[in-house]
């Protein structure tokens, strides 16, 4: 993982700033979770590994039906490529992500019982699992701290003057260094949340933000509307 571009001491004032941050986020959302819909280790995997460039909403409707007929790398390689197709082709990229899921599975069972290895290595080994999905299972299943860099993230982090990395590894691991011990399995999640529903893209709702007298951004904003 890249080192933090973050080479300058953190000072009291900043560190207090980061602490009273992500206070600030467990007290409005004290265990908060990942939108995707899953009930096992397994289904968590194939639901991130579809995730990517797709929508949790648009990955959720997919599994809904999905999971009831493919709940185990087992069930899903009986299901096999061309039969799990017609369940995931209304997400993004559904021909390749089809391709991974079953070739995962079949590594899965093979070389790992059936059961999804829940360490790093394994588990980016795995078609169609990179580091980012990886820390989100591990993350997630409180398996090993981590902060998975999306796009809102990534904003989030930078607007919040939490980094200033031009790489998600970069961001991930300015965050990892920054971000106070006992916020950092949730972290993950806040970010993300934020920036989905509050730290848009084009117009953030700056005056419905419960962090907006702590972020460096907010008068750039203002001055933009």
């Amino acid at each position: 993982m890249a080192k933090p571009v973050t080479k300058k001491r953190v000072s009291p004032a900043e560190k207090a700033r980061v602490e009273e941050l992500f206070h600030r986020f467990e007290s409005l959302s004290d265990d908060p979770r990942t939108e995707l819909h899953y009930d096992s280790p397994y289904t968590l995997v194939v639901a991130v590994a579809l995730s990517a460039q797709a929508t949790d909403v648009g990955v959720n409707k997919a599994t809904a039906k999905l999971f009831p007929v493919a709940h185990t790398p087992e069930d899903m390689l009986a299901l096999g490529e061309e039969g799990l197709i017609p369940y995931i082709n209304s997400i993004g990229l559904f021909r390749t992500k089809a391709k991974n899921v079953i070739a995962a599975a079949k590594i899965i069972v093979e070389q790992h019982g059936g059961e999804v290895p829940l360490n790093r290595e394994d588990l980016m080994a795995l078609p169609g699992v990179g580091r980012k999905t990886a820390s989100v299972v591990l993350n997630e299943l409180g398996v090993e701290p981590a902060i998975a860099v999306d796009t809102h993230v990534f904003r989030v982090a930078h607007r919040l003057k939490l980094s200033v990395g031009k790489t998600p590894d970069q961001v991930e691991a300015d965050l990892m260094a920054l971000v106070p011990a006992p916020y950092l399995t949730r972290a993950h999640h806040w970010l993300i949340l934020h920036g989905r529903y509050t730290c848009l893209a084009r117009r953030p709702k700056c005056e419905e933000c419960q962090v907006a007298d702590l972020c460096p951004s907010k008068i750039l904003f203002s001055r933009a509307t």
